[in-house]
């Protein structure tokens, strides 16, 4: 066993809070924090994850469970368990090998990888290092010139589906990322990362690596006619001029022959209008409280997006997924999987590749163990008989 296999590896790894918690102590606060932050007050990031803590279990006891099933078939693809990869910006900030560190362990662990358009790699390199299904998220940023030329090489590089965000019309307040200097760090310029160089400084063996890595490198799937790809620093002012808006899907369907799926619904009513513009799946998601603070938890948004859906789309969510019994709650309030991304991404920058997997490792085994103790053979009988919810919860 490696070193770095052994660091993540019990005792030391139990739970995905372990991995949290090592993943602070590799990089310097202006990446930890974007990675683990959400807007303004952060209510609703933590409202995320307590939201499944006021969920709770119904088991059917006395019942013998010598294995579960829980593989799910998710837009057409057989995974072996129901939690995908969500996207990411700019993981290669966490760990140089970023994306395609994501993308393997995904690969290996049988399960689905969402790459987020904001990479740090090539979506091509990406997709080849997946042996399982890999699926494009796209912003707008950089107009609709660059957006295609996206697309069409996702398509020409294998990705099935095409997943479409639409709730960042401009970019959420984050304040801990004003605080520690992200946006210096993103903008590579030396002479305004004086006052925040004390915090890379104090993390060597990220900063070693970052800077082996080349630093900060331009957006490859992101590249604008006649000027290249787009520097990172320019994203969070391009989304304000590429909103996402229900016209938009109509030139997206002629663009993309594959299933389309709407992140970032918190409504029926929205859900229905991606069911309009001919969505297969929508993602209940609040951007996992990085965009409009204060807005509902995702799990008590879920059963009213899965009512307006009524089975005409999948429905997938995302947020506040730390443990197996969350994908559990979520799956018996109707989602088809969910998304996990803060879960993995402390891997990642944890431990790289091995930390992913020890990621996925740690769900998976959760999700076994709380499937037997509720008296539940396979994920197809999951439904809301096995929560009790709070008082004024949707049903």
């Amino acid at each position: 066993m490696s070193r770095l296999t052994r660091a993540v590896a019990p005792p030391h790894v139990v739970n995905i809070d372990d991995l949290r918690r090592l993943a602070r102590r590799r990089l310097p606060a202006a990446v930890f924090d974007y990675l683990d932050g959400g807007a303004e007050g952060e209510v609703t990031l933590r409202e995320n994850c307590r939201a499944f803590e006021t969920v709770t279990f119904r088991p059917r006891n006395a019942v013998a469970v010598p294995h579960c099933d829980f593989r799910a078939r998710v837009l057409g693809a057989e995974l072996s368990f129901p939690a995908i990869l969500a996207p990411v910006g700019y993981s290669r900030l966490m760990h140089p090998d970023g994306e395609r560190a994501a993308a393997r362990g995904a690969g290996r662990a049988g399960t689905a990888y969402i790459l987020s358009t904001i990479s740090g790699h090539k979506l091509e390199d990406v997709k080849a290092s997946s042996s399982g299904p890999v699926w494009y998220q796209l912003y707008l940023v950089g107009g609709r010139e660059a957006a295609e030329a996206a697309i069409e090489r996702a398509r020409l590089a294998g990705f099935s589906a095409l997943f479409v965000t639409i709730d960042t019309g401009t970019a959420g307040m984050r304040e801990r990322d004003i605080r520690n200097g992200t946006g210096e760090l993103m903008s590579g310029d030396i002479r305004a990362m004086i006052p925040h160089l004390s915090q890379f400084l104090a993390h060597p063996k990220w900063l070693t690596a970052f800077l082996l890595d080349g630093g900060i490198h331009k957006l490859p799937n992101i590249v604008i006619p006649g000027h290249g790809p787009m520097s990172l620093i320019n994203v969070a002012a391009a989304l304000a001029d590429s909103v996402v808006t229900w016209r938009d899907f109509q030139w997206l369907r002629v663009m993309w022959p594959g299933p389309i799926v709407v992140k970032g619904v918190l409504t029926g009513d929205d859900a229905r209008r991606a069911i309009d513009v001919g969505a297969a799946g929508v993602v209940v998601s609040n951007h996992g409280g990085r965009q409009l603070d204060g807005v509902s938890a995702t799990l008590r948004a879920l059963p009213e997006v899965v009512k307006a859906v009524d089975g005409r789309a999948e429905v997938l969510m995302d947020g506040g997924v730390r443990r197996g019994s969350d994908i559990v709650k979520a799956i018996c309030l109707g989602a088809r999987a969910v998304l996990v991304g803060r879960a993995y991404a402390y891997g990642l920058a944890a431990a790289g590749e091995v930390g992913v997997a020890r990621a996925l490792a740690i769900l998976r085994a959760d999700l076994e163990r709380t499937m037997k103790l509720l008296g539940c053979i396979s994920l197809g009988d999951l439904d809301a008989s096995y929560l009790d919810a709070p008082p004024g919860w949707p049903r």
